[in-house]
């Protein structure tokens, strides 16, 4: 029974199978990391860094290079753009005054008729008219004249003696309950 679970002898000389260029170019590569890895980190650290100061500094000097200073020319026409901006303001500074004193003198016409109103309104009722003093003595009298012949031509719907809450009149009660069963209709 030993035969059996005995294994057969490896051979010294045989290896497993392995790709030999990767595990060449791995290996080298290890060692120089285990090596020289903190140095390689730092020098990738500052490449970074020296990048990004270049790419700020031409960015700032590509910004100075397009806000240069202007020539006689330029400033003229900046002077001159800054003068028709401000008479533009004038002009429509100019106009909002005229609407504002036009509004304020609306405002005052106003408020004189309401107190004009007032003060007619007033003396129409001292003197025992309808509050509404704009209306005239005849139109009062036509109007009344008016609603006297209506009244007249009209007959009465009920008789005097009409009470709604009284009922019928008859002595008995007139409501009665409806028949049950079916409908009559066909």
């Amino acid at each position: 029974m030993e035969d059996q679970n005995e294994l057969p002898p490896v051979e010294q000389n045989q290896r497993p199978l392995q790709n030999q260029d990767l595990g060449a170019v791995s290996a080298a590569a290890g060692e120089l990391l285990s090596l020289y890895g903190w140095y390689v980190l730092a020098a990738a650290a500052l490449l970074f860094l020296l990048i990004q100061y270049i790419v700020k500094k031409n960015r700032s000097e590509g910004s100075t290079r397009s806000s240069a200073t202007p020539t006689h020319q330029d400033a003229s026409l900046v002077a001159q753009r800054q003068e028709a901006l401000e008479a533009a303001r004038m002009r429509m500074q100019e106009e909002l005054d005229a609407k504002a004193a036009l509004f304020k003198e609306k405002q005052k016409q106003q408020e004189e008729d309401k107190r004009r109103q007032k003060i007619e309104n007033w003396d129409s009722m001292v003197q025992g008219k309808s509050s509404k003093g704009n209306a005239s003595q005849s139109t009062e009298d036509e109007l009344a004249t008016t609603v006297i012949k209506r009244k007249a031509d009209k007959k009465p719907l009920r008789g005097a003696d009409y009470n709604p809450l009284a009922g019928d009149g008859g002595g008995a009660c007139a409501w009665r309950p409806g028949r049950r069963g079916p409908s009559s209709g066909g």
